[in-house]
């Protein structure tokens, strides 16, 4: 029910806190005054002919005495307005503010402010309705409808204030539609905090600390101002309310922008523009926001940006993101994710990085019961296809690409770095193990190059591995290759016509393993099926398995070597045994992804358990973690790469020799990763119906270059050069 109440008329402008919230020795102007940015002592009253010559400027004002100034102020320069409250205005010279060609003089003129304190050389125009601010210096406002601070304003974060409800505050339902996993927003949250917060639900101390803490980490009086940071343009939009902006920021064009906190500064500014409306939430420096684009209730990561009226709604979009024309709700989605076509869905799912999904891809509002959607779970490097639509409940290992299709049934796919095909003709699903690094090494290679590229963060808060060889990847080959050997294993048992019935795993793997190690043509007649990939009856074809096997057997070794070599690399005066000695050690098999960053379960456990007891009071303690856990991680890296080279070589202590020919064999890779990044790109320049659409080789070479022209290519035969130079080096001191 709408009701329009009718007050004294000196309420405008005064009583901005209510009375039962005013604190004891303190006015209503108390956190505004701890909030400005200029010193006390530069403001003065205005004198009488100032007074004279801003009335003759047709300016009124409800008590003159409450406007103060400095000693830089021209009062010809302030017309057609109306002031209320205490209003501070910094100096105001006869000057004119120049952004992107638009050229407006200095000053005030027709427009409503309501108790705002204005900084040196600010331009504001045409503002209807300006109302508890603070605006730094050097500001644009222009052409603004409605622009205030109510003295309840949380700027975004999921708190309540002095008096409220807890109706009032603010979750984000992400990871699901149910909010089961609900999370409160503050300003400085990371996909890491989301990830701890929203996954371990069944931890109800980190629960209860978490919201605490959350709570805690801002002051619940009222009162607060809203900000406007230096250098800021705004013009041409309709409302901002509750808004805390950071400097050199530039916003046109907007519909709505409420209950915001938006990060911006010289270096990574923050654009807002035409027809966006953005309600309860929080956006990072450097984000970019335009063309008709809905976000309510959600968190935008640095260097982020929406584009192409994409809907963004319950849901937290990692740093170093792009999301154009698409419908996102309720999610939590990892750095460096990728979406740009208009017919595009991403529901209730949790999406750990490094991923794209392209036009068509449908993952979620996709029902198979008459519940809400589940959840969607998906690793790193997660890459729909064209048209490719999944079923709630699904999990993805990482780098899994899905072919066009509709899959029909919960997916649990268990092998990384494979192409998926539902082959609707067979009524099979297939999986291709390994693709990526057998026929998409350019894509593969690329994607790791590309995400650091990108990674423009002044602050990096949120660490993250881009490596698409690590930890957590190199435990879902050893899995895979596992899974590999007992289904070979199987395979190979069926067709001869011999019981399973009695043999356990640890025998299946002694087969497989060595079917698997011989040559190929004793592999070539059998169908290998996968198991407990699919809610189906359906077979699950494993293609290729014999190269995917070798595929991953070199990703295991290439892991290893690499990050040995950069050990040593590091530690100039170090030789293997020395190496040996310091790496040595029980290998971690269990690592979490914790918003894009890599860390062992048992450290994870031991940071939800120190939260949960008290020992880190708040999100900086908690940030300060996740820091010495990263600046630790490298070291634990290599501690896992030894351990790894030690499973793959059969042994806990490697020889010279053994060292010796993982280092050739190493290099060998490299060669490999080389050529295939060259081969798998120049089959695009290679393929007649590309070639079809230019007049002859000229034109095409004029439009697109050439594969030796390719920036990635040359920079993966220096990688090479380099890579042999460094492993030479490195046998030197056997």
């Amino acid at each position: 029910m709408t009701n329009v109440l009718i007050r004294k008329r000196n309420d405008i402008g005064n009583n901005f806190i209510p009375n039962e919230f005013l604190q004891k020795n303190k006015d209503e102007y108390y956190y505004r005054n701890q909030q400005t940015l200029w010193a006390k002592d530069r403001w003065r009253h205005l004198l009488s002919s100032e007074i004279e010559e801003l009335v003759k400027n047709n300016n009124i004002s409800d008590d003159w005495d409450q406007i103060l100034v400095t000693d830089q102020f021209n009062p010809r320069q302030i017309k057609n307005n109306e002031f209320y409250g205490l209003i501070r205005i910094g100096n105001v010279r006869n000057v004119v503010l120049e952004y992107h060609e638009l050229k407006v003089p200095v000053g005030i003129t027709k427009s409503v402010i309501i108790s705002c304190d204005i900084g040196d050389d600010v331009a504001i125009h045409n503002v209807r309705y300006l109302s508890h601010y603070i605006i730094g210096d050097r500001c644009i406002l222009t052409n603004i409808d409605e622009m205030h601070t109510t003295d309840h304003a949380k700027f975004g974060n999921g708190i309540i204030k002095e008096g409220e409800s807890e109706k009032v505050r603010v979750w984000l339902d992400i990871m699901n539609e149910t909010g089961s996993r609900q999370v409160l927003p503050f300003d400085g949250m990371i996909t890491a905090d989301a990830y701890l917060w929203a996954k371990y639900r069944e931890d109800k101390d980190l629960q209860k600390k978490l919201k605490e803490i959350t709570q805690n980490s801002f002051d619940a009086h009222r009162g607060f101002y809203g900000m406007i940071g230096e250098q800021c343009v705004i013009k041409n939009s309709r409302v901002l309310k509750d808004v805390k902006i950071g400097s050199h920021c530039y916003i046109k064009g907007a519909n709505k922008l409420k209950n915001l906190t938006v990060h911006s500064s010289e270096t990574l500014s923050t654009q807002i523009g035409e027809g966006v409306e953005l309600v309860n939430g929080i956006i990072g420096y450097g984000c970019h926001i335009f063309y008709g684009c809905k976000a309510v209730r959600f968190i935008l990561g640095e260097n982020s940006n929406l584009k192409y009226g994409a809907r963004l709604i319950n849901s937290i979009l990692g740093d170093n993101s792009t999301i154009s024309c698409c419908e996102v709700l309720n999610n939590l989605i990892f750095p460096a994710h990728e979406q740009h076509h208009n017919n595009s869905f991403l529901i209730a799912s949790v999406v750990l990085g490094q991923s794209n999904l392209a036009a068509g891809a449908t993952i979620g509002s996709n029902h198979n019961s008459r519940a809400n959607d589940n959840e969607i779970q998906a690793g790193r490097g997660f890459w729909p296809g064209l048209n490719s639509s999944i079923k709630h409940s699904s999990k993805f290992v990482s780098f899994i690409l899905l072919a066009k299709g509709a899959y029909p049934a919960e997916l649990n796919i268990t092998l990384p770095f494979s192409l998926l095909n539902n082959n609707e003709s067979k009524n099979q699903l297939e999986v291709f193990p390994a693709f990526w690094w057998l026929y998409n090494m350019y894509a593969l290679a690329r994607n790791s190059w590309k995400f650091h590229k990108r990674d423009n963060r002044e602050k990096k808060i949120q660490n993250i591995e881009f490596d698409y060889l690590a930890p957590d990847t190199i435990e879902e080959i050893l899995n895979a290759c596992r899974l590999l050997e007992i289904w070979t294993a199987k395979a190979d048992l069926h067709k001869k016509g011999v019981s399973i019935k009695n043999k356990d795993d640890k025998e299946l793997i002694a087969i497989g393993k060595e079917l698997l190690s011989s040559s190929k043509a004793q592999t070539n007649d059998l169908e290998v099926i996968g198991e407990d990939m699919e809610k189906s009856s359906r077979k699950i074809v494993i293609l290729k398995f014999y190269q995917a096997y070798h595929a991953y057997q070199e990703m295991l070794h290439f892991y290893a070597v690499k990050n040995l070599i950069e050990y040593l690399n590091d530690n100039p005066n170090t030789d293997f045994s020395s190496l040996k000695n310091a790496l040595r050690g029980k290998r971690e098999t269990l690592w979490e992804n914790i918003g894009g960053q890599l860390i062992s379960k048992k450290e994870v456990e031991k940071l939800r358990r120190d939260i949960g007891l008290g020992k880190l009071l708040n999100w900086d303690d908690i940030h300060i973690r996740y820091n010495d856990l990263w600046a630790a991680y490298p070291t634990e890296k290599q501690k896992h790469a030894f351990a790894i080279l030690c499973e793959i070589i059969g042994t806990n202590d490697p020889s010279k020799d053994q060292w010796i020919y993982a280092l050739d064999k190493a290099v060998e890779i490299q060669e490999y990763i080389n050529d295939q990044v060259y081969v798998s790109r120049k089959k695009d320049f290679d393929n007649p119906f590309h070639q079809a659409t230019y007049r002859n080789m000229d034109e095409m070479t004029a439009a697109i270059g050439t594969i030796e022209d390719n920036g990635f290519v040359q920079q993966v035969r220096k990688d090479t050069e380099e890579f042999k130079i460094l492993v030479s080096e490195i046998r030197k001191r056997i």
